[in-house]
């Protein structure tokens, strides 16, 4: 198995600090390949429906576990007494930040000790070994970098050039971005206007977040460092920045991936085995692309997969869209896949999502767009930030309707979740904030499994 990241070993049960049975694990390595005895273990529950959860990208197997005992306790008292539920955490390389709080569960202690700043604090800097292996000496420049913060452009274009070689975007790509459309802006612009359009959706997120009127006024660009000539001194968190951009750009290309090349054919394998066997997949940030993208493997007219739900997904709102509103001949990434669900696409959103709302269609866009790094675009939104758009009639409910009423039996829906999805600090806002029993009901509802 191809790059598989340390500690994520197959657990059931209790054994892995999960209070719900069964519960297994099902781990992929960043090709897509499966360890073949978690397989294994799911082909023996016995149950009437599957709950998959897919993790986000700023995971490890420790937050990740966490993430998911959290997440499926609720669900024993809310389904109907025909319903044997079984429990999947999907692990998958990812790549955790711990200088990023997770709201709900971070225990005392296990974030970064505080005052690091621009600097890489020691567990992010041990991820980052393991995201990138072999390129120590890289890192720990990089790292050398971001404590010292020179104001010297010198030193700017050194970090962008180290940050594109561990990328794995070559000088000559980047020089010739006209001959190859795919290399992202981020890595072939100039660094320093990079770095300051970074710095500034910093703080905006923060004043998003409420960070106050400093972050409000550095995000119109009056802040120190943020315009054409203020301190280079000030654009260093942009440069952090700037590194976990270039981990988010390898892990939305590895989460399409595992989904489609893991998960996916995967369950049907299962369903196979075991034809009674309802799914119902869950995935969060990064993890709701693994799963969606796991339905191109649904074969026609299967209906194994009876609900989907989409936790603050980061992947394009347009992405079930059989055309593009910017674009007719074209459709979304995953159109028409909502069709391959016996059962509904449900879609939980949030405005307080600083990830989302902020850093998503910036990422986007400087994946896509060089010419539009500085403005705000529709075609670059997320669905966990507003939904899915562009699907006729998919309906949009707010949480207490879906919570009342049900949602549709099939077909996209959006549900604003922001009445629960509202806490958390900058840069990500409300991004994790999914641990509340509303979602778990939700999931229960479009899954046909209440009382």
């Amino acid at each position: 198995m191809a790059d598989v990241v340390g500690g994520f070993g197959f657990r059931t049960g209790s054994a892995a600090g999960i209070g719900v049975a069964p519960y297994t694990e099902l781990t992929f390595d960043s090709e897509g390949d499966v360890d073949r005895a978690t397989q294994g273990a799911v082909a023996r529950m016995e149950a009437t429906d599957v709950l998959v959860f897919a993790h986000g990208w700023n995971s490890d197997r420790s937050t990740a576990v966490r993430l998911y005992d959290r997440f499926f306790a609720p669900f024993p008292a809310l389904v109907g007494p025909g319903v044997r539920l079984g429990y999947v955490g999907v692990v998958w390389p990812s790549m955790r930040f711990s200088d990023e709080p997770i709201p709900d569960f971070e225990a005392a202690g296990a974030l970064a000790e505080p005052g690091y700043g621009c600097a890489l604090d020691p567990l992010t800097r041990q991820a980052l070994e393991g995201f990138w292996p072999g390129r120590r000496a890289e890192l720990d420049r990089l790292a050398e970098l971001l404590a010292e913060q020179p104001e010297s452009a010198a030193a700017f274009i050194e970090f962008g050039a180290l940050v594109r070689e561990l990328a794995g975007v070559d000088a000559v790509q980047a020089v010739h971005a006209v001959a190859a459309p795919a290399v992202p802006a981020i890595f072939t612009d100039d660094v320093l206007e990079v770095c300051r359009v970074l710095s500034r959706a910093l703080a905006r997120a923060g004043a998003v977040a409420g960070a106050g009127a400093g972050a409000a006024a550095a995000a119109d660009g009056e802040g120190p460092g943020l315009t054409v000539g203020g301190s280079l001194g000030g654009l260093w968190g942009g440069a952090k920045e700037l590194l976990r951009q270039a981990t988010y750009y390898k892990m939305k290309k590895r989460a399409g991936v595992v989904g489609e090349r893991g998960l996916g054919p995967v369950l049907a394998e299962l369903a196979a085995g075991r034809p009674a066997m309802r799914f119902h997949l869950i995935g969060h940030s990064f993890g709701a692309r693994v799963v969606s993208f796991s339905l191109r493997a649904v074969p026609d007219g299967a209906r194994y997969v009876r609900s989907v739900t989409l936790l603050q997904g980061a992947f394009s709102h347009y992405a079930f869209a059989d055309r593009l509103p910017h674009d007719k001949g074209r459709g979304g990434a995953l159109r028409g896949l909502h069709r391959k669900v016996d059962g509904p696409v449900v879609a939980c959103h949030s405005p307080h999502d600083s990830a989302l709302k902020v850093f998503y269609p910036l990422a986007s866009r400087m994946a896509g767009d060089s010419a539009g790094l500085l403005g705000f675009d529709e075609r670059w939104g997320a669905i966990g930030h507003d939904g899915v758009q562009a699907v006729p009639g998919a309906p949009r409910l707010s949480l207490d309707t879906a919570l009342r009423e049900g949602v549709p039996a099939a077909g996209c829906v959006s549900v604003d979740a922001g009445s629960v999805v509202r806490r958390g600090g900058a840069p990500s806002g409300a991004h994790s904030d999914i641990c509340h029993e509303e979602l778990a009901r939700v999931v229960v509802a479009a899954g046909r499994m209440g009382r």
